[in-house]
């Protein structure tokens, strides 16, 4: 559940503050007439998400077992590439996020003198969406895994809807300008986090696919604990539910797990401590010379 309510509340603070700074901007900017289509943007990216969670869910019923597993694994380690994307692209583009977002509702908005007016709609659907289809693919994961130890399935849902919940206070709480949120620290740590939930996300996708008869070594174990560990304990619950660790688990899943953890922490360590370079003078000022000039 912990793991579930940081994938919602990291994924739901990144879609709230692209909302805090799209509607800020129009505030600042003296274009309020503009905000239902913000709202009408974000509606459409909540509406494709649930969509998108519902076909993930009903989709494979009425398959073979095999099969099951084979969607289950695949999928799995799509969620896995998407949140490793996110992790990647937040930590590099965070500085500059306010930025891109107000060049695309300028881009929008100019487009609408022109009868392009869903371009803001679009803006908002686009950069609000991509969190919430990342969002319903891992928690799809997630309650299949739970599904599998047959443990509550509804343990991940809750826990995400927390974190989002917890997530669109703080964007109310950054729009009034009563919270100022170190959001480097906050990117950096939980990055670092998700590497390891993804890590574990990736193992019980190889367990997947060795149960469908894609992978081999679905008996061969690279450890037995369950003698030590009970599995139904609540450390056994609470580190499945953090990290998908399982008391038994077989040599390619822990191989999956090392093979993905160990370079990505590094390269996202790397990333992370790598200075800002300084901007340069002259772009800065031709940038605001192409401002005042439109």
């Amino acid at each position: 559940m912990l793991a579930n309510y940081l994938i919602g509340l990291r994924e739901g603070l990144e879609a709230s503050l692209v909302v805090v700074i799209l509607v800020a901007y129009l505030v600042k900017s003296g274009r309020q007439h503009l905000l239902g289509r913000i709202w009408a943007g974000v509606a459409s990216a909540i509406a494709i998400s649930l969509a998108f969670g519902a076909l993930l869910t009903f989709g494979p019923k009425g398959l073979t077992f095999e099969a099951q597993e084979a969607i289950g694994g695949g999928l799995s380690i799509v969620a896995v590439g998407f949140v490793t994307w996110m992790i990647f692209w937040m930590a590099r583009h965070s500085r500059g996020l306010s930025g891109e977002l107000k060049g695309a509702v300028d881009r929008a908005v100019e487009g609408g003198r022109t009868g392009a007016r869903g371009g803001l709609v679009l803006v908002a659907m686009l950069a609000v969406g991509r969190e919430g289809l990342e969002t319903a693919l891992f928690l799809w994961a997630a309650t299949q895994a739970a599904a599998r130890d047959n443990a509550s399935t509804t343990a991940p849902l809750v826990g995400a809807l927390l974190g989002l919940l917890t997530a669109v206070a703080l964007g109310v709480g950054v729009y009034r300008g009563a919270l100022k949120l170190d959001l480097g620290a906050f990117f950096r740590w939980t990055g670092a986090f998700l590497v390891l939930i993804a890590g574990g996300v990736l193992a019980y996708a190889v367990h997947d696919l060795q149960e469908a008869r894609i992978l081999p070594g679905l008996h061969t174990l690279a450890f037995d604990v369950s003698g030590t560990i009970e599995p139904s304990s609540w450390v056994a619950t609470l580190l499945k539910g953090v990290f998908n660790f399982s008391p038994a688990m077989t040599v390619l899943e822990v191989a999956a797990w090392v093979l993905y953890v160990v370079p990505v922490m590094a390269l996202f360590a790397a990333r992370v401590r790598r200075p800002k370079p300084p901007a340069p003078r002259a772009s800065a000022a031709s940038g605001i010379r192409q401002g005042a000039s439109a």
